[in-house]
């Protein structure tokens, strides 16, 4: 009525907001109400991924700008602030006269412009197109429900080529990660969050063992398997079902009780077992596939030749139920000592990652090198390296004697070779924490009570720790066993 004063609205429609009439579509960003648990709800600004409808209902799969992306979901239209509506800068759509949803006029000239400009991306989509197939890029061929052929091995065992887009969790290199990363791995660093496809997740929920999970990322299982409200895991062999019908038949063949590979440490319930990416294909397919629903800054490889995989395991009367694992490279040229490390939902902020980490340094020790993990590292990924890092450091230092009744003294080099940190973490992990100093012309390490009070609290709350004498582990040199 404001835009046509002379003609006034009939009663009825007195009260119809133009922007109600709106059509929302994919790109459109506006205040999204997130329901939190343990705080008030807020309306963070969300970008609309995707849109379907169920029973006549419309569902927007929404993505909170600046949030994590395992909290992305599906919200219906009553969480949304239409008010705030903001439309995508190309080919924003933007109400007509009559309220409804209309392209943005333009002229002859604007026309021909973006077809020429339509024109460009099509000839360099055309020559990208061999880069993303070879590369392995998920795209949004991932529909064709064949995983097998999706993820082809990269021939050569070549680094993968950056083909465009950026990584949006992407650490800062403030403590010493390099922004451009090594990109090889059984699961290698993604670069690519720009295929709507990926950006969502696919999976509604996994049953694997006693345990439901919600994953928090894409994975490529078959597009057929994608629809079930539940995805069935055999916790043993990892294998994927359709139902718990077939999930019970395979479970009358399936002679697994523990993940297959050699047990290489147990203590206590915790077990870790060895298994070779070339001998156990199928298993550690599998698991890179579970592994990806918990993971976002990786892209799935199926070549898992040059792969180990350290999986551990909690024991019971039924058997040895998967906690989490890390993976490695037979051979790392860059001293990396974990490629992908992942603690399941149902067991983290128990202290099993640190334990994994852990075990991870322990084969280091007793291969005789430092070893770092491949980067970009998650968020989570991070805290608990930090953590990790800051405890074993501050452990050596705190138990320095003093010599001649002079303060003790130590190298980084010397922290690097007792604890089999990369000297790069330690020296990070100094600055991190504060501990470095200059003082009359020489660097002097200083722990001030508070680092000492916290760290002897943070202590007594790790019960659970590697034990050297319980692992029974030789080292390889797969250098001398051609390829792997």
């Amino acid at each position: 009525t404001g835009i046509f004063p002379q003609h006034p609205a009939p009663a009825q429609y007195k009260l119809t907001c133009c922007y109600l009439q709106v059509e929302i579509v994919e790109g459109c960003r506006l205040p999204v109400l997130r329901k939190n648990q343990e705080h008030e709800d807020e309306w963070p600004l969300a970008e609309i991924l995707s849109v379907k409808e169920v029973s006549g209902r419309k569902l927007y799969y929404v993505h909170y700008i600046d949030f994590n992306k395992r909290l992305d979901e599906w919200v219906t239209t009553e969480r949304l602030d239409m008010k705030k509506l903001q439309f995508p800068k190309k080919d924003a759509k933007t109400p007509t006269k009559n309220g409804l949803s209309g392209s943005r006029p333009s002229s002859p000239e604007g026309g021909r412009e973006r077809e020429r400009e339509r024109e460009r991306e099509r000839e360099r989509s055309g020559k990208e197109s061999t880069c993303d197939l070879k590369q392995c890029n998920y795209d949004s061929h991932s529909q064709n429900g064949n995983a097998r052929r999706l993820i082809p091995a990269p021939p050569g065992r070549k680094r993968k080529a950056n083909c465009g887009g950026t990584d949006e969790d992407s650490q800062d290199s403030s403590d010493g990660i390099p922004s451009a990363p090594r990109m090889t791995g059984s699961l290698v660093s993604d670069r690519s969050h720009d295929d709507i496809v990926t950006r969502m997740k696919n999976i509604e929920c996994i049953e694997l063992g006693r345990h439901r999970l919600k994953p928090w990322y894409f994975s490529p299982y078959p597009q057929e398997l994608t629809s079930l409200p539940i995805l069935y895991l055999c916790e043993f062999c990892l294998k994927y079902l359709k139902s718990l019908k077939c999930l019970q038949r395979h479970l009358t063949k399936c002679n697994l009780r523990h993940p297959p590979g050699n047990e290489i440490y147990r203590k206590g319930t915790i077990s870790f077992f060895e298994i070779d990416g070339r001998k156990n294909k199928n298993y550690s397919q599998n698991l890179c596939l579970l592994a990806k629903c918990f993971l976002d800054h990786k892209t799935l490889y199926y070549d898992t030749d040059p792969f180990l995989f350290y999986v551990m395991t909690e024991y019971d009367s039924k058997g040895f139920h998967i906690v989490g694992y890390f993976s490695k490279e037979k051979e790392s040229t860059e001293d990396y000592n974990v490629a992908c490390i992942l603690t399941l939902p149902p067991y983290q902020r128990r202290g099993y990652g640190k334990l994994l980490i852990e075990f991870s340094y322990e084969l280091s020790k007793v291969e005789g090198k430092t070893g770092t993990p491949e980067k970009p590292l998650s968020d989570l990924g991070l805290l608990s390296y930090r953590s990790y890092w800051s405890q074993t450091i501050l452990e050596i230092l705190m138990d320095l004697k003093p010599d001649n009744g002079e303060r003790p003294q130590i190298t980084i080099n010397e922290i690097s070779e007792i604890t089999s940190v990369k000297k790069e973490d330690v020296i990070s992990t100094l600055q991190y924490l504060n501990l470095i100093n200059y003082y009359k012309g020489q660097y002097i390490l200083t722990l001030s009570e508070d680092i000492v009070e916290g760290h002897e609290r943070a202590m007594q709350k790790r019960h659970l720790r590697i034990d050297p004498k319980c692992l029974h582990f030789t080292p390889k040199d797969w250098s001398k066993r051609g390829k792997w």
